[in-house]
């Protein structure tokens, strides 16, 4: 029997083991003792281990970032601090990390890359030119190390052996670690596109920062084929380590290449532009569920019909689960939990008329194998290395698709997040998604393209509103972006139409919510608005784009772009129906 196939029968058993190890390793922590005063028994944990948020925990964290010891969490050395992609402030949270938590992170790889050379065809055949992105690290005040995951990991190659890497990866190890953004991912597309001919899996860690390659690609390929027509590097690439990546393959000038990719890019529509510049890839590997599932349009327009694969779920705090069917359609896709990855609980999340996505304050907590096919819950983990997540409330919604053997399939759904609120009516971020999913299906038959959007809550005037920021593209080069009033104006409807029962009842009936607005900024405005987070300690790799707005200068960063503006001429239909959902 597989490792796969066994860690996914043996669940129950698996669990116990996971849960027992992490008790038994930690039970002498100030923080396990102050609530299990020495008993170790899985329902001692269940009865007077406290569910808990980032926010319960912070203190902790901060303490031992200010020099405590240890083993006020964790029995094991806590070698750094891993920063999360952020909040809608764009601070990153801190989660202890050991090393070992590290080495069963890097081995779940292990698990799911041999499900994709499984599953498509022709993958050995080629490199993989995936685009990753380190973070300058930073320091507590104790000196204690601070990075974002991917990082961790780019640095964790040991560069006197990278030759593994470089035997699966088109772009040498030495560039993807260059903390220089735009310098790393220019010599990584100029890597791709020397070698072409080679490329069989294109990718990004999230299919948001992968269409961030693609508009640093249409920015700047009349200097990528210049490169290429010359033989020689930009002048403003000096980042010693890409410089020498980039001399191993730009060693001669190659202007038959060179008008092949002009020739292409200078085409009217960058409609199936990746496959036209990379013949032989296969896929595209990317995040593409939750909040990257918006996406998943552009990818299909750029891609020309290359399979998107989504290979694993996870996030700075635990890896989760892989999906072992690597071609399965975007809105089909599955994660099978991995049990010997931490011990998980889950949280039912009960969708009514008055509350979508309403957890009780004293929630019913179920165990991984009692989870039932059709329902959504939240996730709880306790991670393994005891990393000080014990019963920590992860945000995410995960829905219940199906069992492999005996462990849980699960489609995720999205943050267990309010996004906007006025008065009763609150909107999560799965329901704002799926709205501005329905809304942006009108944009199709006027070869317009949602690329971005966020939003905000206006109380500046009675009542409070609703406001959408949208940047949108179109499908051909140089047409003009003047959206039609009717069509935008329609959108807002759809959107309104989509929510909630206790938002349209406010907007139509109780006139305790103003018309939805749309507000379209200007091409570029999503840029600055990741550069402001960037600023403020984000990461290229792993950066999202918030899906509400409330810091000040990220606000002034999107009013100053804005371009036109549209209103709900219309009020949403009131009467209760059930609530848009796959179940």
């Amino acid at each position: 029997m597989s490792v796969l196939e066994d860690v996914t029968t043996n669940v129950n058993k698996i669990q116990d083991s996971v849960l027992e190890a992490i008790l038994s390793r930690n039970a002498q922590t100030e923080y396990l003792r102050g609530f299990l005063n020495g008993q170790l028994d899985k329902q001692s944990f269940k009865k007077n281990l406290p569910i808990v948020t980032y926010e319960v925990i912070k203190p902790h964290i901060d303490r031992i970032a200010n020099g405590e010891p240890s083993d006020l969490i964790c029995d094991r050395h806590i070698s750094l601090l891993l920063a999360t992609t952020g909040t809608s402030g764009g601070i990153p949270k801190l989660i202890p990390l050991t090393a070992e938590e590290l080495e069963q992170r890097i081995l779940f790889g292990f698990l799911y890359a041999p499900l994709v050379f499984k599953h498509i065809e022709g993958l050995t055949q080629g490199k993989s030119l995936m685009f990753y992105f380190v973070t300058r690290e930073s320091e507590t005040a104790s000196g204690l190390m601070v990075r974002f995951m991917i990082t961790c990991v780019l640095k964790s190659v040991n560069p006197t052996n990278s030759f593994l890497w470089d035997r699966v990866q088109i772009s040498p190890h030495a560039i993807a670690i260059c903390e220089d953004t735009n310098q790393a991912m220019y010599c990584q597309l100029l890597c791709g596109l020397l070698q072409r001919e080679n490329v069989a899996r294109l990718g990004a860690p999230y299919a948001s920062s992968f269409l961030k390659v693609i508009k640093f690609l249409e920015d700047h390929w009349h200097e990528l084929c210049s490169n290429i027509r010359t033989g020689r590097l930009s002048d403003w690439i000096t980042d010693a380590q890409c410089v020498s990546g980039i001399s191993k393959f730009l060693t001669a000038p190659n202007p038959d290449l060179a008008n092949l990719i002009e020739q292409e890019c200078s085409k009217t529509s960058w409609e199936a532009i990746l496959r036209r510049l990379w013949p032989k890839a296969k896929c595209i590997e990317a995040v593409i569920t939750g909040t990257m599932a918006q996406y998943i349009p552009l990818l299909e327009f750029y891609g020309g019909g290359l399979p998107l694969v989504s290979s694993w779920y996870g996030s700075s705090e635990c890896f989760i689960g892989i999906n072992l069917n690597p071609l399965s359609k975007p809105s089909d896709v599955s994660y099978t939990i991995i049990p010997s990855m931490g011990y998980f609980e889950f949280i039912e999340v009960v969708k009514d008329r008055q509350e979508a996505g309403h957890v009780p304050a004293d929630p019913v907590v179920v165990d991984l194998v009692d989870v039932k096919i059709g329902h959504d819950y939240e996730l709880l983990v306790t991670t393994f290395s005891g990393k000080f997540l014990y019963r920590y409330r992860l945000g995410d919604v995960l829905r219940v698709t199906g069992f492999h053997n005996n462990a849980p399939q699960f489609y995720f759904v999205g943050r267990q997040k309010v996004v906007l609120s006025i008065d009763l009516s609150k909107t999560y971020e799965e329901d704002l998604l799926k709205a501005v999913k329905n809304a942006s299906l009108l944009l199709e038959p006027h070869d317009l393209m949602l690329m971005d959007f966020t939003s905000r809550v206006d109380l500046s005037s009675l009542p409070g509103h609703y406001v959408l920021y949208w940047e949108l593209g179109s499908k051909f080069k140089n047409a003009k972006l003047y959206p039609n009033s009717n069509v935008l104006e329609e959108c807002c409807l759809t959107v309104e139409e989509s929510l909630d029962s206790v938002y349209r009842k406010g907007r139509k009936n109780d006139k305790i919510i103003g018309p939805l607005e749309i507000k379209v900024v200007k091409p570029g405005a999503f840029d600055e608005l990741m550069n402001f987070f960037l600023s403020r300690g984000s990461s290229v790799s792993q950066y999202k784009t918030p899906r509400s707005v409330t810091h000040e200068g990220a606000l002034k960063i999107l009013e100053s772009k804005v371009a036109y503006k549209f209103l709900s001429r219309k009020s949403p239909s009131w009467e209760l129906h059930e609530l848009h959902s796959s179940r």
